[in-house]
């Protein structure tokens, strides 16, 4: 943005997305000078800095949750958020699949205002498609994922969101019938359990009585997985406990009745909330 004038020559403008300053002379400085901190225009500057890095979170925790549930997206809101660049940033370059060809994948790169999205397919063509919905899959249902990765890598293709390179699970085929807990990253130990939960919170899971949740829609069907993390008003060390599902009213999914998304991402969680522990020396890693 422009540079505004201030005081005795200076000049403020938001850089990279933080207030800046310069002299007279044209300098940048390092930082805001102490007697200019508190001036009206360097005030409001630094309020849509704060405004704006809240808006770009915003955007990308959106376009998470479209990936995360593969829901539909209509194009023309596609082209409609494109200009904003927070939105754009979120968007740009992630595989995308349009209604009327489910199999084709391909790298979104652009939107018009005509509701029309450029897109490089996997064959390495920059084509133009105009369906009037779009998902973002989840990459546990990408077909032949390690190839579009390779592909990606080839493209040097960066996302704001991670998709194609998300760790994933594939749920085992030999589940106990009745089974409706994973214990895989169970025992995990943490000083305190508002350590744990402070983890749970950083890496954008919601935090709800005992548990560190997150809430997959996955073929239609809603579902939270949920990791016990200890009772909420508990000071002293605590651990990771087992991780489950359960459906809109709370009920245990057993584990055969999980979908390939709600199992990657309940994974993905539990995985992320253990890999925090404390490692005691000469311990496992």
């Amino acid at each position: 943005m422009a540079w505004l004038a201030l005081d005795e020559g200076y000049e403020v403008s938001l850089v990279e997305g933080r207030v800046a300053v310069r002299r007279p002379s044209g300098r940048q400085l390092k930082a805001v000078p102490k007697a200019l901190r508190d001036h009206p225009e360097v005030d409001r500057l630094r309020r849509l800095a704060e405004w704006l890095d809240r808006h770009e979170t915003a955007c990308a925790a959106q376009v998470d949750g479209w990936m995360v549930s593969s829901l539909p997206v209509p194009t023309a809101l596609l082209a409609r958020v494109w200009h904003d660049e927070a939105w754009r940033a979120a968007l740009r370059d992630l595989a995308i699949v349009g209604d009327g060809d489910p199999d084709e994948v391909g790298f979104l790169r652009d939107a018009t205002d005509a509701g029309e999205l450029k897109v490089v397919n996997l064959d390495g063509e920059t084509v133009r498609l105009s369906p009037r919905t779009v998902t973002l899959p989840h990459p546990v249902l990408l077909p032949d994922l390690d190839d579009v990765r390779e592909f990606a890598a080839e493209l040097d293709i960066t996302q704001r969101v991670e998709q194609i390179h998300r760790a994933t699970w594939t749920k085992p085929e030999d589940l106990k019938e009745t089974a409706t807990e994973v214990r895989d990253y169970a025992g995990g130990k943490f000083p305190s359990r508002f350590s744990l939960a402070a983890r749970a919170t950083g890496l954008g899971h919601r935090v709800s009585g005992g548990y560190a949740t997150c809430r997959v829609r996955d073929g239609g069907r809603a579902v939270e997985a949920a990791v016990w993390i200890g009772e909420p008003y508990w000071e002293d060390e605590s651990e990771t406990g087992a991780l489950s599902w359960h459906d809109e009213e709370g009920r245990a999914v057993r584990l055969g009745e999980v979908g390939p998304v709600a199992w990657s991402e309940g994974m993905r969680m539990a995985a992320a909330l253990y890999a925090g522990r404390t490692i005691e020396e000469g311990g496992d890693a």
